[in-house]
């Protein structure tokens, strides 16, 4: 049979089944989570989990906050499992906005900031208490 009278094959048909749950664990994206906290004179906010333009919206309105009512703002970016140029942007501009250290960030957006220059944009550190005196 020719491919283009073909039927599509089994595996991509959609039969209404539900997926196994090791299926849908493996794919579905860690939930956004934010947590907030003064440390040696900085407000810290640690960012856990997925963030991208459906997720991003606590984290920014937690750094938002921050930025301006505090002299020194911190993010604890070790637990952040993905990102992309939403949570990019947000770092850029929340770094305009007032000072900003990054603590931290996984190997995923570590590599997002090597890739497009904003590592050289922005001030790294490797713990919070760094982050907070420097």
């Amino acid at each position: 049979m020719p491919w283009d009278k073909a039927g599509a094959p089994a595996l991509t048909r959609n039969t209404g089944a539900e997926p196994l749950p090791e299926q849908a664990a493996a794919h579905a994206p860690e939930v956004a989570a934010v947590l907030e906290y003064e440390r040696l004179g900085a407000w810290v906010v640690v960012a856990r989990g997925s963030y991208d333009m459906d997720s991003i919206t606590p984290l920014s309105e937690a750094l938002g906050v921050a930025v301006r009512e505090h002299p020194k703002v911190v993010l604890d970016a070790s637990g952040i499992t993905f990102a992309d140029s939403t949570l990019l942007n947000l770092l850029i501009l929340t770094h305009q906005a007032g000072t900003l250290r990054v603590v931290a960030p996984s190997p995923q957006l570590q590599r997002l900031c090597e890739i497009t220059g904003v590592d050289g944009l922005l001030e790294m550190r490797t713990s919070v208490d760094d982050a907070a005196v420097s």
